[in-house]
């Protein structure tokens, strides 16, 4: 059941955000910078961790996850060491991912050569 509720929700996820591409005029751009301050606040606020939990991958992979992964790392970093952790606790939260997806960027085009439209 875990399996089929990280595909209904993530799936979920991902059609909100294919609905916002075809409806509206808004750009991928604003739409993964909305995803990503959506999680933020919906991590603030203590409500986007009972969905991870229950969802699993399907809620922390997506672009809410990483925005929740930021903001529970700030509000960490802001208990240890103040206001200067609140800056650094949310990046210290999220280096590997970060660092994954360069690395994993990075390999992509060795591997695939990528050109300019």
């Amino acid at each position: 059941m875990q399996y089929l509720y990280a595909f209904l929700i993530g799936g979920a996820i991902c059609a909100v955000g294919q609905v916002l591409l075809s409806f509206t005029r808004l750009t991928s751009a604003r739409i993964l910078v909305l995803f990503v301050v959506s999680g933020v606040v919906l991590g603030a606020l203590g409500v986007y961790q009972p969905l991870a939990d229950f969802a699993g991958a399907g809620a922390s992979v997506p672009l809410l996850g990483f925005g929740n992964a930021l903001a529970k790392g700030a509000i960490e970093g802001a208990r240890e060491h103040g206001i200067l952790g609140a800056f650094s606790g949310g990046i210290s939260a999220t280096a590997a991912g970060v660092a994954a997806s360069i690395l994993f960027g990075w390999l992509a085009a060795i591997i695939f050569k990528p050109r300019t439209k």
